[in-house]
């Protein structure tokens, strides 16, 4: 079929969207066509399937224009693989890209139905858990938006980590099936599958040429499935695609089984076979728990690649200007293993030369590493690769023969770098798969500039010197689309009142709003729409957790994964002592509502238990009648992005305290302080950028630098020297350890307090203690000067220009991926 009979007429693929009227029938059409109900008997979940495949039928249209135009113009793409994704819902986020929210709001007015009732039936999508997540879906919003050629690849997963319930004080974990009413925003791609190959055994041949030629044969095959979501850019008419895979076997069932009456047997091999995109993060504690995870990150990346060519091959004749087209960035490490498996693209099915499929390979790679803890870089054992992947163990020591050759070039004589160097560890047996982003990619960044410092000085300080422009900082950033425009409108339409509103795709105007830093009209709309968003906060407590909460006490939030480096413990320490100081007559103290928020992983013990002693702190002191005026302790369940959207934008303080040199950026830090919170925070991660922006008399910073920490742990941190010296410190650690909070159970916190006093206190919370009280001393004094507050919030929020993930994709642009905007 030519081009001329494809070209479809714009006025037949849409709707007239600024007219209610036409949308109203429009989404009863839908309504009937697309949901199959009848108007008089629908219900709002109806109504709402209905609205999103209305919307998604719009985004198909400009999908389709935006795909044409990367064709036509050969633009080079990105591909962004990772393991998880966060976005937001999807309903008012395509509704605010389109700019059609009060003409829909109308049309279900004259509907009898309300947009946030439809809006609040959408449920968030169980595609990430956290930070790495919520910045992919940052990226994917900010490519559409700035017209870049992009796409984003990871895993349809069926659940989610899990939904998450406290009873009787502790984490209890649930399925999330986010799917279980279907979602109407994807589109299932029934003729875009591969091949996904696991175990098996290596065959060797001869080239013509006298090359070796390997076939990696038998094994179990499962097939991937590709489900696209779509993903809009704020006003830009752009629309670029999350495809996700979903695993299915390559046959439904065994008839031989089936007739012989054995039907469990029959369909076994599709049921493992599509566990692959059940749930995200399974348990990796166990071996098998260990081998679905290796399983999964092989099954995405494989099919993202045999995509990627795939759609490279549409339009060009072979793969030799592959690197001239295609640019691929791995989130962090699990996407590794696309490295191996590009070499094994190119050189056993594609029949390139070693040398040249590895020029190629290095030059599309580029890496993102999002950690400062060495426990955390991920390896695998060579024995589960061996097993599951004996093609790629074989690719990998190739690889890593080559690169100890380099090693040993450029550190002569030094076999301690050969070790530290190697991709394979072989003290424990397991590659080390930073190593190997690291070695197949032409660039590799860190997400702060601290962060970077410390890759290339201590994490990876070698590599560096084998190749020092290979690293290079990009700090991390968030959608002002959303952690403004559509969680904080009242907040938007203040700014947008005073400097228009060029910011929502360019967030340094929010630099011109300091000049109002002293408009006392401005200053009071600030303080009521924190006022309005507290309430909110306060109803929404009061509905989840039944305590009611005083909207005119500070509200002081950390919100994040619960782990022993973000240091929930440290700020349950203040809290205790707050307590004892109200206790004991302190007349000083402000009255605070303190809110901790997130989960803990199902395998890490010591961070169950910090909830558990969060939720025994604040049911003693909730129902402490001495107290419970002054302080509140909340534990918010189940912390998502949804949810997120409520709290965030009511804190008054917000506390980033992990120990300085652990976290790799950071993105709360940043969500908070553009709704106007001030920041309590150490000097890590993305805080110290946040600090250089809004000045440091407009942030609370305490306790040591990275290189202090450093020093402290070389010399022989003692934590018991803080305890018996700090007689308040002591007195609150005695209480949680002694059973105090836990009256039923004496001992319950006591592995708590060992872990602090024998076990090390790796993460120095007792070291930090002192300065981590002063400062917040230093904020009871300043809360109370309302209008001091207010100046600082406005400065915060003026200054968070260069925190934009617009920001980020323009550096990753023009530094890594060589692109340029449509």
């Amino acid at each position: 079929m030519d081009q001329a009979t494809l070209n479809f007429d714009q006025s037949l693929c849409e709707i007239n969207t600024n007219d209610p009227e036409e949308i109203r029938c429009e989404l009863i059409r839908a309504l009937v066509t697309m949901v199959g109900r009848d108007p008089v008997y629908a219900q709002e979940r109806d109504w709402y399937a209905a609205l999103a495949f209305l919307l998604r039928g719009i985004l198909s249209h400009y999908l389709a224009e935006s795909g044409r135009k990367i064709h036509e113009t050969g633009a080079k793409r990105i591909y962004y693989l990772s393991l998880e994704y966060l976005p937001e819902r999807m309903l008012p986020k395509v509704l605010l890209d389109l700019g059609i929210t009060e003409n829909v709001k109308e049309a279900l007015r004259r509907l009898g139905l309300s947009l946030d009732t439809l809006v609040a039936l959408e449920t968030d999508m169980g595609l990430g858990n956290g930070g790495l997540g919520r910045l992919a879906a940052c990226f994917l919003d900010s490519l559409a938006t700035h017209r870049y050629p992009g796409f984003g690849y990871g895993i349809r997963y069926e659940f989610g980590l899990f939904s998450q319930a406290i009873e009787n004080g502790q984490q209890v974990e649930h399925p999330e099936p986010w799917l279980r009413y279907g979602d109407p925003w994807q589109f299932r791609r029934p003729t875009i599958t591969y091949p996904i190959r696991f175990h098996g055994r290596l065959q060797r041949s001869s080239r013509s040429d006298g090359r070796d030629e390997w076939h990696w044969v038998d094994g179990d095959n499962v097939t991937a499935l590709a489900y696209d979501l779509p993903i809009s850019g704020y006003r830009s008419n752009t629309v670029l695609y999350l495809r996700l895979w979903a695993a299915s076997a390559s046959r439904d069932f065994d008839l031989r089984y089936f007739n012989e009456g054995d039907y469990v047997r029959a369909v076994q091999d599709k049921t493992i076979s599509e566990s692959l995109s059940k749930v995200l993060y399974p348990n990796d504690s166990t071996a098998v728990g260990q081998e679905l995870r290796l399983k999964q990150e092989y099954f995405f990346v494989s099919a993202s690649l045999q995509d990627i060519l795939r759609r490279h091959l549409k339009s060009n004749p072979n793969l030799n200007n592959l690197e001239e087209r295609v640019a691929i960035q791995l989130n962090d490490t699990h996407p590794a293993l696309a490295i191996p498996e590009m070499m094994r693209l190119l050189v056993d099915q594609h029949n390139f030369k070693w040398e040249d499929a590895w020029s190629k390979t290095t030059l599309i790679f580029g890496y993102t590493n999002h950690t400062l803890l060495p426990e955390a870089l991920e390896t695998w054992p060579i024995a589960m690769l061996e097993g599951i992947l004996p093609r790629h163990l074989q690719i990998i020591y190739q690889i890593n023969e080559a690169h100890l050759a380099q090693v040993k070039e450029a550190f002569p004589g030094e076999m301690r770098k050969l070790r530290q160097m190697s991709l394979v560890d072989d003290s424990s047996r397991r590659i080390r798969m930073a190593h190997l982003a690291i070695v197949g990619s032409h660039r590799v960044n860190g997400v702060s500039q601290l962060q970077t410092r410390l890759l290339r000085e201590m994490m990876f300080a070698d590599f560096e010197k084998m190749s020092p422009n290979r690293f290079l900082s990009i700090t991390n950033g968030i959608t002002q689309r959303l952690w403004l425009l559509t969680a904080n409108p009242d907040l938007a339409r203040a700014i947008t009142a005073r400097i228009g509103d060029a910011w929502t795709t360019r967030l340094e105007h929010l630099e011109t709003l300091s000049s109002f830093v002293d408009d006392e009209a401005f200053r009071n709309e600030i303080q009521r729409v924190k006022a309005n968003n507290k309430a909110r906060l306060a109803s929404f407590i009061r509905s989840t957790v039944g305590e009611t909460i005083d909207p005119h006490s500070m509200f002081d939030i950390q919100v994040k994964r619960i782990h022993e480096y973000k240091r929930q413990l440290l700020n349950v320490l203040h809290v205790v002592s707050r307590y004892r100081r109200i206790k004991e007559g302190d007349s000083a103290v402000q009255p605070r509502s303190i809110f901790i928020g997130g989960k803990a992983a199902p395998g890490y013990d010591m961070a169950k238990h910090i909830i558990q002693l969060i939720c025994d702190v604040a049911r003693t002191i909730n129902n402490d009648p001495e107290t419970r005026d002054l302080l509140k302790l909340l534990f918010i369940p189940d912390y998502k992005v949804s949810v997120a959207e409520v709290v965030i934008p009511a804190a008054d303080l917000a506390q980033h305290i992990s120990t300085a040199g652990t976290e790799a950026s950071g993105t709360g830090n940043m969500k908070f302080a553009m709704n106007g919170a001030l920041t309590l925070g150490t000097l890590d991660g993305a805080n110290i950028e946040i600090s250089d922006a809004v000045g440091e008399q407009n942030i609370f910073l305490f306790g040591m630098n990275a290189e202090q920490v450093s020093e402290l742990r070389a010399k022989g941190y003692d934590a018991w020297t803080y305890y018996e010296e700090d007689k308040q410190l002591k007195a609150c650690i005695d209480m949680i350890g002694g059973g105090y909070f836990s009256p039923d159970e004496p001992n319950r916190h006591a592995v708590i307090r060992d872990s602090i006093l024998s076990g090390g206190d790796h993460f120095c919370v007792l070291a930090d203690y002192r300065s981590y009280m002063n400062a917040q001393d230093r904020i009871d004094s300043d809360f109370s000067n309302p209008d001091n507050w207010a100046h600082r919030t406005i400065l915060n929020i003026s200054h968070m220009g260069r925190f934009s993930s617009d920001r980020a994709i323009h550096q990753y642009a023009e530094k890594i991926w060589a692109i340029k905007s449509l």
